[in-house]
């Protein structure tokens, strides 16, 4: 996987059966599986692979437990069932996450217990373990961090859990291993038409600012939050598909949140259901959902969402979280479909909405992580169609995703020929400077962020130490990119500035 090899291709390729722009989980999806089925595929990233939505994540792989409240059956079983399919297919970034819902008076108990029995029912087969109806002092067992005051019991009941930047950066990787071409920083500006059908796709290298004109058959949008901006690029009259809103997490230690399982209560004030999920050390607690106007790479968390949360996790724990107890606060943006009456966020569908303009433009937008691989599918059946190609069955339900065992014998070369990379980068972190070599020779790093916050996930974990760190990682990759000290320095103030939004202040 490497940038310079995939380039050559948009200077070389004539014409492409079908090409995506947006390379966070429905994009590389949509590429993985068009090049499983034979069709000349390109992908282009104006940013980093999962630079947005798709690293921000509560990094669960679920069914969705509140849309059996909402009557949406369709959806939950769907994406139960496509649970089942990434847990199978990613067995390396996936792991099963039981989970507790604590329950404050008999309704409640009988309410969700029946409701977490009828999910487990749906998922069938792909069960992931049976859900059980729990007292106070089995719940309280559970969740050692529970405030037990008025506590009547709880249900346990079991979901996936994954790294959602990782399985991007994987999915690139496996879609190129079938054939396609996946370039990130690379920035569509604009369509070729001819007799108003696209043609073709106008783009530039943001790093060498080179130009392209690639010619396709089909295009495929699938930029997320962003997917209004290229539909206005095909036609500026067009009316916004995607209604946004945000949602923030807090990370916290470990240790204000004892135990393995993770706790989701269905029913805030807002509506909304809150989690608190131990991940990679430590724990995740959140989301809000608050419509925003302005859509930006690195939204900010609103001051009322930070003291949502921390009012809503201490309310339901037993030790206070001061605002000085927050490792990190990630901010990630939802691309809903836009509804036509105003109403809450939290209430608008997470199905997926896919829409062929007149130009052919193919768009698909909405959804969530889970069942990405079933809207890549919906998607590249469409652009076959639109592009008029041999119709060709999907098989991505059935593909392993990444290779760990060759991840970790090219990791052990790089350390074999330097045997000082085995170093970690910050003693409290697994993450070694071999780590970082990697990311950069086979993973597409191309600067420091994409490397603490996405091949990595220090910024996320604890965004101070990745300040911390910055400076060495930056000297680590120069190298490698043929870059000198003063990039150096730009990019470790780049990053500080950055990492300075993941800090609350207090």
């Amino acid at each position: 996987m490497n940038r310079s090899d995939q380039l050559k291709s948009l200077a070389t390729q004539k014409q492409w059966d079908i090409i995506v722009i947006g390379g966070g989980a429905t994009g590389l999806g949509t590429a993985l599986d068009a090049a499983l089925r034979g069709y000349t595929t390109l992908l282009i990233e104006g940013f980093d692979f999962a630079k947005g939505t798709s690293s921000r994540s509560t990094k669960l792989v679920h069914g969705g437990v509140r849309y059996l409240e909402q009557g949406n059956i369709k959806l939950v079983r769907e994406a139960l069932r496509e649970r089942g399919n990434l847990l199978k297919n990613a067995p390396h970034l996936t792991s099963i996450q039981p989970f507790i819902v604590p329950v404050f008076s008999y309704w409640e108990k009988l309410f969700y217990g029946l409701g977490l029995i009828f999910y487990d029912l749906l998922s069938g087969k792909l069960t992931l373990g049976k859900t059980k109806i729990l007292s106070k002092k089995e719940t309280i067992s559970q969740l050692p961090s529970i405030n037990s005051k008025n506590l009547v019991g709880g249900i346990l009941y079991y979901d996936g859990q994954f790294d959602d930047s990782r399985l991007a950066i994987e999915l690139a990787a496996t879609a190129i291993k079938k054939g396609a071409t996946v370039v990130n920083y690379c920035k569509a500006t604009g369509f070729i038409k001819t007799n108003g059908k696209i043609t073709g796709v106008e783009c530039i290298d943001q790093l060498s600012q080179t130009k392209y004109s690639l010619f396709t058959k089909a295009v495929v949008n699938a930029t997320g939050v962003f997917t209004n901006e290229v539909v206005q690029m095909d036609d500026h009259l067009k009316h916004h598909l995607v209604s946004p809103s945000q949602g923030i997490h807090l990370v916290i230690e470990a240790s204000f949140f004892e135990g393995n399982n993770a706790m989701m209560i269905p029913k805030t004030e807002d509506g909304r259901v809150l989690f608190a999920v131990p991940w990679q050390g430590k724990v995740i607690v959140g989301t809000t959902d608050t419509p925003i106007e302005q859509i930006s790479y690195e939204p900010k968390a609103l001051e009322e969402e930070i003291s949502f949360i921390i009012k809503h996790l201490n309310k339901y724990g037993t030790r206070v979280i001061q605002r000085s107890d927050i490792n990190s606060v990630y901010v990630g943006l939802r691309p809903l479909i836009q509804q036509k009456r105003k109403g809450s966020t939290a209430l608008i569908s997470r199905e997926h909405h896919l829409s062929v303009a007149p130009s052919g433009l193919i768009t698909i937008t909405g959804g969530k992580w889970t069942t990405y691989r079933k809207m890549a599918a919906d998607a590249v059946d469409n652009a076959s169609f639109i592009a008029k190609l041999p119709k060709q069955k999907c098989i991505s339900q059935n593909t392993p995703i990444g290779d760990e065992v060759e991840r970790e014998k090219r990791i052990n070369e790089i350390i074999k020929k330097e045997p000082s990379l085995i170093e970690a980068i910050h003693p409290n972190y697994a993450y070694t400077k071999a780590d970082i070599v990697y990311a950069v020779q086979y993973e597409m790093a191309m600067c420091v962020e994409d490397i603490l916050a996405r091949r990595c996930r220090l910024l996320f974990l604890d965004a101070k130490i990745a300040i911390q760190v910055a400076p060495l990682v930056a000297n680590i990759i120069a190298p490698y990119l043929q870059k000198d000290k003063i990039w150096e320095a730009t990019e470790v103030a780049n990053f500080t500035t950055l990492a300075a939004q993941y800090i609350i202040k207090y």
